[in-house]
């Protein structure tokens, strides 16, 4: 066993190198310094004054019958909304009041015409923008008219007050909204008004690290080797690690809250991670200068949850049953140990439970290859993963022509059993998206889909792809406008929706809640369809060989080092239901080809027809019947605009 860690203020307590120190000398150091004073304000201070009497009488929104009916909206709070936009309407289609105007082509790239304001512009995108709950709030019309029913917001508990943790990934008080995103009630309200328009609320959360709370010993910030680290203190209202640690605090800008996690124990004290694939490094190692959390021992079956873990499940418990909160986005799973991820998990779901949330929604990041993100998402008992790393990158080389589409639906099977242990997902368990906030897939070279003039003009093409194949779809805010953000930070890919000193397309004060916007209006129409049919959102998902010439069939492949410009076509069926789908990847002419079709259930099918097209509805394809013949089985004669996207149904 490793030695005891060297502290400035020693105390008892165990931590994941066993560490003990010595109980008298902690008794007589906490004695010296007296009890805590009064927290001022109503904030509970620790789990253990929280009334859970008051907060179990509910009422509480029961859970939706399956999580694959949804449309996920994925936020940053502080990047989406302050509330302020002009020309918006709330949920009854009425003008909301407004000063920031709307952006027109004209604006943009005006942010960086000298190098001066194009310094300013990055920088102001390293910190708070402004946004905040009651802005997003504020978008529930524009939410719902695009056909959003999950809203999944990135983390609004407090952070640092001097650091510009903007993202929310480093919080200090487990038990309180940060008032740079608004109020506690303002989660409330936003979840409530959300309710009312039958949108659900999944929240972003932090089980792994904390906040930078505490400050190493000069010489100890050195990357994880193995070896306890010696810490200085906690972090006072100014950020310095002038306070003794462990020990309770009374500021509430400093150290950590609820009170329960300033005891011993709480942290691995093991420094920061520097290879992100070690073992036992990235899961004991702080995350970058973020704090990592001791959350027990054991194997997974037999799992000992340390009282840190507890407590943090205790204050997110807090908030489902305060904000009435439908589910929640687990950040870093990877960085867990398996025992405490389903602690977690199990936690959480029979919290749910007793509320009357019986599918309540856990979601985790898990960074990493995908069988290492299905084995452990089926080992901790997660919902459902996010499909990162190939899923994104095999959507996009199929939209783009830059990949074989086999490659993208080749990802997915069709039943929970069939194919089980292939690690490929099952629909009902991955969360798909096009876009995000991290790109951790892309290294240096951050940039979202519509960055390049090909994904410009496939925008759309990529949308409706994503939401009409396997999985859980997720929309990353500002593609339904088509955010170009790209360069070597994330920042780039986290415009400021409302504008403000960060706007997107390199502009400043200027919006962008556009529901003229081409692919706005495009996709909103496609999720109306997605709702009215079940076999959109429930079916089986095949992709279909298809034929220029009606007599040589096959799935079409990228052939050399060029750009594959074809249709890529795909079923979805449920029972004795089948809809086809087709994108065209040519970005310049219309494409037509025969796409093969189930011959049992089409037998006597004497057409299809288009009920979705991306051009326009008055003049083009949507309304139009498509033959069916006999050829390879049933075939279907389907055409697709350019860089379009349709749905052909049987008549």
């Amino acid at each position: 066993m490793p030695s005891p860690i060297t502290r400035l203020t020693p105390s008892p307590g165990t931590g994941p190198f066993g560490h003990r120190a010595a109980a008298a000398a902690a008794a007589a150091a906490v004695a010296g310094r007296g009890a805590p004073a009064a927290l001022a304000g109503p904030r509970p201070a620790a789990i253990a004054e929280l009334d859970w009497q008051a907060l179990l009488a509910g009422p509480f929104t029961p859970s939706p019958g399956a999580w694959s009916e949804q449309v996920l909206y994925f936020l940053l709070v502080d990047r989406f909304s302050d509330g302020q936009e002009a020309g918006c309407r709330d949920v009854a289609g009425d003008p909301l009041p407004g000063v920031t105007p709307a952006l027109t082509a004209a604006d943009r790239g005006l942010a960086v015409t000298t190098e001066a304001d194009a310094a300013a512009w990055r920088a102001a995108g390293a910190s708070w923008v402004g946004g905040t709950l009651a802005g997003v709030g504020s978008k529930l019309g524009y939410l719902s008219r695009l056909g959003v029913t999950a809203l999944w917001i990135s983390p609004v508990l407090r952070q640092r007050p001097e650091r510009a943790d903007y993202h929310g990934y480093a919080v200090t008080d487990f038990l309180q909204v940060d008032p740079r995103f608004g109020t506690d009630d303002d989660l409330v309200q936003l979840v409530r008004d959300a309710h009312a328009v039958d949108i659900r609320v999944i929240l972003d959360v932090i089980v792994n690290h904390t906040g930078d709370t505490f400050g190493y010993v000069a010489g100890d910030e050195r990357p994880f080797d193995g070896i306890p680290r010696r810490v200085r203190g906690w972090r006072d209202g100014h950020g310095d690690p002038t306070l003794p640690f462990p020990a309770q605090v009374a500021d509430p800008d400093a150290a950590i809250w609820p009170r329960e996690l300033q005891a011993d124990g709480v942290y691995t004290c093991a420094g920061p991670i520097s290879h992100w694939d070690d073992d036992p490094e990235y899961r004991l190692g702080d995350f970058f200068g973020l704090k990592d959390v001791w959350h027990g021992s054991g194997p997974v079956e037999d799992y000992r949850p340390s009282d840190a873990l507890r407590s943090l499940a205790a204050a997110y418990q807090y908030w489902v049953a305060k904000a009435d909160l439908d589910g929640m986005r687990v950040d870093t799973v990877k960085h867990m140990d398996p025992g405490a991820t389903r602690f977690f998990a199990s936690a959480m779901h029979e919290f749910g439970r007793r509320i009357g949330k019986n599918n309540f929604f856990l979601v985790g990041e898990i960074t990493g290859p995908r069988s290492f993100a299905i084995d452990l998402m089926e080992l901790t008992g997660l919902d459902a993963a996010l499909g990162l790393a190939d899923l994104q990158g095999k959507l996009e080389a199929t939209v783009t022509g830059w990949g074989d589409p086999g490659e993208y639906f080749g990802l997915f099977r069709n039943s929970a059993l069939v194919g089980h242990g292939t690690h490929t997902w099952f629909g009902e368990r991955v969360v798909t998206s096009i876009d995000d906030h991290d790109q951790v897939r892309k290294g240096d070279a951050k940039s979202r889909f519509a960055a390049t003039e090909l994904g410009r003009e496939l925008a759309f093409a990529a949308l409706a792809t994503n939401v009409t194949t396997l999985g859980l779809p997720c929309l990353y805010y500002g593609s339904e406008q088509a955010f170009d953000g790209a360069g070597g930070n994330d920042r780039y890919i986290r415009e400021a929706m409302f504008g403000g000193t960060f706007g997107a397309f390199r502009s400043t004060g200027r919006h962008c809640f556009d529901e003229t916007h081409p692919a706005y209006v495009a996709l909103a129409r496609l999720l109306v369809l997605r709702r009215r049919l079940p076999v959109l959102r429930f079916g089986r998902q095949y992709q279909r060989p298809i034929s220029g010439d009606g007599i040589g069939f096959g799935l079409p492949r990228r052939i050399g080092d060029g750009r594959m410009t074809s249709i890529v076509a795909w079923s979805r069926m449920l029972n004795d239901e089948e809809i086809v789908c087709a994108v065209n990847t040519d970005t310049a002419a219309e494409r037509s080809a025969w796409v093969t079709v189930d011959a049992a259930i089409h037998a006597g099918t004497p057409a299809f027809r288009y009920l979705f097209a991306s051009d326009t509805p008055e003049s083009g394809l949507a309304g139009r019947s498509a033959p069916v013949e006999s050829r390879n089985g049933r075939a279907v004669f389907v055409t697709v605009p350019p860089a379009g996207f349709v749905v052909l149904g049987a008549t």
